[in-house]
């Protein structure tokens, strides 16, 4: 046990430096902690008598507020300390719980303050890790744990070539990546961060793993780069010494990642948290398979392609892993507001051009129908062409007075968006979008936003649009489901429910022009009119709860856009981008405070005139006499 202990020390940063004596010594009081996901350590209001150093695993300290809701005060992750400040004599209110599988070494408080003179060293170190502790938690709040231990398992030597690009992209940022692998590659002999891994003995290879988690401090992140065949024995060992576990694969590979993960979580088990598909998309193909049972193994996935395509996917599909691996997650929250929401495409755009890579996406309404075929892989300058034409009315309502606006109410009305929709997203599903996104609907049963998450792409933004007066509920599921905007018109709290640490929220109902549009031809003013409206005045009212999240803002001026005019939908585009390129230098400021390796060289050079931006290539766009409409 004393050796286990000792071995376990020498991994942890609080014990880095010490001679071997000291180490023997403050491994005598040490007590081997191993605890569940949930498991508590710590009874809050009761006196914290002990020092946790972490191991592996993530826990959480958390408070109750006055309505008896739960607070989470700390995060502890793989070498953390917990409780050099906090232990004593003295009650603190604070629960400790375990968020995963964990592995701890607990020394008690009154022996550590006996042992901390004698060490000068371990002392600094205790206390240098307690500043990090608290600047993590408090002065740097938005940043994440980064994973430094990263298991990478290859389907198929297709994805080999993953492990060298993160780490030369990681070199790039000053990281010094070291990669163990069990492939011996000429080509890598002069890079010293490289080394091959035993193959036939079991105990000499995960020894060796061990090692190089111990020198950890010193040397920077760990690539464990291997076949995804290896030994149950094997690869369940390396899972539960990993921070965190990249199962790489592409369409045909799932049935036996299916079977080989299931046999490697049956002996590491809680495992899910940790594990994340990286699917390797053929060219020119942005959707990954569906795979349900494999998506219940996992906590997330990627899709990433090595090719240079000029799509949301392309160029930036491997920056999103790297962001993950920074412990950086951006998100995008788009805001109802009709044909107005045309401008998110600008936005889209602009953040494309300027190398700001977006991670997850959260629309209503306009936000969803221009979000999910953007995460789709289609580019955003294109999309705005393909509505401007596809929304175009035909000679016969051109000629009715509003015609445009019952053109609409036909459209909803017959299920024709439904199929111009599926002409370029087919039977997609939101789960195998490259990248993450979420459709907000309203539920008029419950009378609660509906988030979507998974399921038929083309009905998620079906849902989201359905406004109230121009078309019936949509009732699926026991639910009677209506644009979402009416609850939840700026999802920035979606994405920041679902970890991203950077949102930026585009509204396109800030601002309402102070006239109401002037009577038809008819003598009357129009019910379509109306109705959009009403929901604009609505979104207004709700869009201060919204936006509260997000770090930046952007408002284009849209006032002068008719809510129905889709027709105009590159024209309104363009004053998104307007409006991007205004807060462009706000938010790259942010993005620095938050990494500045990573985007110091976003937007260094921002284009004056939105109008010359190249547009991106993509589908053709259909002629007009095409439509299906």
């Amino acid at each position: 046990m004393r050796s286990e202990v000792l071995d376990l020390m020498r991994r942890h940063g609080c014990f880095q430096g010490l001679e071997d004596d000291a180490l023997v010594e403050i491994a005598e009081h040490m007590e081997l902690v191993q605890c569940k996901p949930n498991e508590c350590l710590h009874q809050p209001n009761t006196p914290l008598t002990d020092i946790y150093f972490v191991i592996q695993g993530t826990l959480k300290g958390t408070r109750r507020d006055l309505q008896g809701n739960e607070r989470v005060l700390w995060v502890f992750s793989r070498d953390d300390q917990i409780g050099a400040i906090m232990a004593g004599e003295v009650s603190i209110p604070e629960g400790l719980f375990a968020v995963t599988d964990c592995t701890l070494l607990k020394l008690e408080y009154k022996k550590a303050l006996s042992l901390t003179p004698k060490y000068p060293k371990f002392r600094i170190n205790v206390l240098q890790a307690a500043v990090k502790n608290f600047r993590k938690n408090f002065i740097e709040e938005k940043s994440r744990p980064q994973p430094w231990v990263v298991a990478i398992f290859h389907s198929s030597p297709a994805t080999r070539p993953l492990t060298q690009r993160l780490t030369r992209r990681l070199a790039e940022l000053g990281e010094q990546p070291r990669v163990l692998s069990d492939q011996n590659e000429e080509e890598r002999r002069e890079n010293a961060g490289y080394r091959v891994l035993s193959k036939g003995n079991c105990e000499l290879f995960i020894s060796e793993i061990r090692e190089q988690i111990g020198g950890r401090q010193d040397r920077g992140r760990l690539f464990i780069d291997v076949d995804a065949a290896l030994d149950p024995e094997r690869a369940s060992q390396l899972i539960e010494l990993s921070d965190s576990v990249m199962w790489c694969l592409h369409a045909g590979d799932e049935k036996s990642a299916v079977e080989r993960l299931k046999a490697n979580c049956a002996h590491a088990s809680s495992c899910r948290e940790k594990i994340n598909l990286v699917w390797l998309l053929a060219d020119g193909r942005g959707i990954s398979p569906f795979a349900p049972e494999l998506n219940e193994l996992v906590s997330r996935d990627f899709k990433v392609t090595f090719s240079e395509t000029q799509s949301p996917l392309g160029k930036t599909s491997l920056e999103r892993v790297i962001h993950y691996l920074r412990g950086i997650k951006i998100g995008l929250a788009l805001g109802g507001g009709a044909a107005r929401g045309m401008a998110h495409l600008g936005v889209l755009h602009v953040l494309e051009q300027n190398g700001i890579v977006v991670d997850m996406i959260a629309g209503t309404s306009a936000g969803a129908m221009t979000g999910v075929p953007y995460a789709s892989g289609l580019a955003a300058k294109q999309w705005a062409e393909i509505v401007a034409v596809d929304l175009k009315p035909p000679l016969l309502f051109r000629y009715l007075p509003d015609g445009r606006n019952w053109y609409l109410v036909y459209l909803y009305r017959t299920h024709k968006i439904d199929v111009m929709l599926r002409k370029y997203l087919s039977d997609c599903r939101l789960e195998q979008l490259p990248i993450p996104c979420y459709a907000v609907t309203l539920d008029l049963v419950s009378g609660e936003a509906v988030i979507r998450d998974h399921g038929d792409a083309v009905i998620a933004i079906l849902e989201s649009i359905n406004l109230p007066g121009l078309s019936l509920p949509i009732f699926r599921g026991g639910q009677a489901l209506v644009d979402g905007g009416v609850v939840k018109n700026i999802p920035a709290d979606v994405l920041v429910d679902r970890g991203c640490n950077y949102v930026i929220a585009v509204s396109v109902t800030a601002k309402i022009e102070q006239e109401f549009p002037t009577k038809s031809a008819m003598g009357r003013v129009s019910t379509v009119q109306t109705i959009m409206r009403s929901l604009l005045a609505q979104s207004m009212g709700v869009n201060s709860f919204g936006v509260q999240p997000a770090d930046a803002i952007i408002e284009p001026d849209v006032t002068q856009c008719d809510l129905t005019q889709f027709t105009e939908a590159v024209e309104i585009a363009r004053i998104g981008e307007r409006a991007a390129l205004a807060e462009l230098p706000k938010i790259k400021e942010q993005l620095q405070q938050l990494d500045y390796p990573l985007f110091a060289d976003v937007a260094k050079s921002i284009p004056t005139d939105v109008a010359t931006s190249p547009p991106l290539s993509g589908i053709p766009v259909p002629s007009a006499s095409a439509q299906t409409l």
